[in-house]
């Protein structure tokens, strides 16, 4: 299902524990840095993704999530990356079944969504997850 309401939304974050954070970057001016950081400042287990990175704030990062090892539980994959990006992820996400594929303000792919809804994921797409807990986890 297309997630889009807060109620959903705020579904979503509270019943979540793991989150692979694809595109992820150790550069502190990135935005997808500081998503993860006030994430795990907030409870979350991040997994890093990025093949350019050995790891991130002392956790081991993966290429991308075929490799993260087989039983870890993922909740939401979260994605920074191009929408052009997004089906391949969704196609590595199917192995994993997380609950939630989340694609970040400006990524869009309906394609994508349509399949990661047709194999019982849920989607949240152009949305900021540190913001939407911000305003509905933190301030609510």
């Amino acid at each position: 299902m297309k997630i889009n309401d807060d109620g959903g939304i705020r579904n979503i974050l509270k019943n979540s524990t793991t989150i692979a954070v694809v595109g992820i970057s150790d550069k502190h001016e990135r935005d997808s840095f500081h998503v993860a950081k006030y994430l795990a400042s907030e409870g979350y287990k991040i997994i890093p993704i990025n093949p350019a990175l050995e790891s991130w704030e002392g956790i081991k990062s993966y290429p991308d999530l075929s490799s993260i090892p087989e039983g870890t539980k993922i909740d939401i994959v979260d994605i920074f990356r191009k929408s052009e990006a997004v089906p391949e992820i969704v196609n590595e996400s199917l192995e994993l079944k997380p609950k939630v594929v989340w694609m970040q303000l400006g990524v869009e792919n309906e394609e994508a969504a349509n399949k990661a809804t047709g194999n019982g994921i849920d989607v949240v797409m152009n949305k900021c997850i540190m913001v939407e807990h911000k305003r509905l986890i933190r301030h609510s």
